[in-house]
C-alpha cells in the first residue's frame, strides 16, 4: 500500500519576491508553492487543459499550513504533494516542504471538481479515481 499516492515532487529555489520584511519567505508564497504542486500533480495525472476542454476544473475548499521552521533567501526547497483522499466528489491533497532533509512546513488542502457552466460541483473524473486506485 502507498501512503502517498499520486506524490509529486519540486526543487522550490527561494527568489528575492518571495522575502517579507522580517527575511524570511512569506506565508503567502506558500500558497503559490502548493498551487505549483497542484498543478504538476494534475500534469501527470489529470491534464488540467482537457478537463477544462470538458467543461469542469479543480477548485479550493479549504487550506491548511503547518509552519516548523524559516526558509531563507538562497534557501533550496523541495516541495511534496500527494492524493491522500479521494471521495465521490471531495480530494484531499497533502504536502510537505522540506529544508536540508527537515519539514519546514507541511499543508493540507481540500476540493471538489465543479461543472464551469454551472459553477455546482460534479464527481470526480473517472481518470482520476483510476489513478488513484492503481496508486493507493
Amino acid at each position: 500500500m502507498n501512503h502517498r499516492p499520486l506524490e509529486v515532487e519540486l526543487i522550490i529555489p527561494v527568489k528575492t519576491y518571495d522575502i517579507d520584511f522580517a527575511g524570511i519567505v512569506s506565508n503567502i508564497v506558500y500558497i503559490r508553492w502548493l498551487e505549483d504542486l497542484r498543478l504538476k500533480l494534475l500534469d501527470e495525472y489529470l491534464p488540467l487543459e482537457k478537463q477544462m476542454q470538458l467543461g469542469r476544473a479543480p477548485i479550493m475548499t479549504g487550506t491548511q499550513i503547518e509552519y516548523k521552521r524559516q526558509i531563507k533567501l538562497f534557501d533550496s526547497v523541495i516541495g511534496r504533494a500527494w492524493m491522500s483522499e479521494l471521495k465521490r466528489v471531495k480530494w484531499v491533497i497533502q504536502a510537505e516542504f522540506l529544508l536540508h532533509n527537515e519539514i519546514a512546513a507541511q499543508a493540507r488542502q481540500t476540493g471538489a471538481f465543479i461543472c464551469l457552466e454551472k459553477k455546482r460541483p460534479v464527481e470526480i473524473p473517472l481518470e482520476l479515481q483510476q489513478e488513484f486506485s492503481k496508486h493507493a
